[in-house]
């Protein structure tokens, strides 16, 4: 799969930190056979779960999105849907969460209250929550817990050579 990186893309640290994310990502996911990745970027969850699922990225950088699109194009993928969105101003509402076995969440450091707030009012099953930041994951996590998830297992990905930050990446599975 060819992807042709738009100008001054979010990409992981390392290779090897985004393999190892990009696995927890794909185990938490299971078998879901359509997910939606919020905050999608350049693909880095949505592209590898193509593989076998349907995906509906969404990102508010239309370049991001335009070179996910690109390379979702490539044979063997199932179908990758795109919408250009600020899911800070303009969350998916749990209507629009309807039909989702999985929800891929990578927010920026600040995570994801808002956003988050309409996945604990969804019906949705199982999330994925990746975060650069535990205090804005913590939060996050609180309010899922208070909408009926679960969580567990939350596995920290240290890809930060010489730099106390680490990635996490947590499971919530609606109980």
């Amino acid at each position: 799969m060819k992807l042709n990186l738009p100008p001054h893309p979010f990409l992981q640290a390392t290779a090897e930190g985004e393999a190892a994310l990009q696995g927890e990502v794909l185990r938490i996911v299971g078998k879901a056979k359509s997910v939606a990745d919020l905050f999608a970027g350049v693909g880095t969850f949505a592209l590898p779960l193509a593989h076998k699922a349907r995906i509906h990225a969404v990102e508010q950088d239309k370049s991001a999105l335009a070179a996910l699109a690109e390379a979702a194009k490539t044979p063997g993928l199932k179908p990758v849907t795109t919408e250009v969105r600020d899911l800070f101003k303009l969350p998916l509402g749990p209507a629009e969460l309807k039909g989702y076995d999985a929800v891929v969440l990578d927010p920026p450091r600040a995570g994801a209250e808002g956003q988050v707030k309409m996945l604990a009012k969804s019906q949705v099953p199982v999330i994925a929550y990746v975060s650069c930041d535990a205090d804005s994951f913590a939060r996050d996590a609180a309010i899922l817990i208070a909408g009926g998830f679960k969580i567990g297992p939350v596995t920290p990905v240290d890809q930060f050579l010489w730099s106390s930050h680490i990635e996490l990446v947590g499971r919530f599975v609606r109980s």
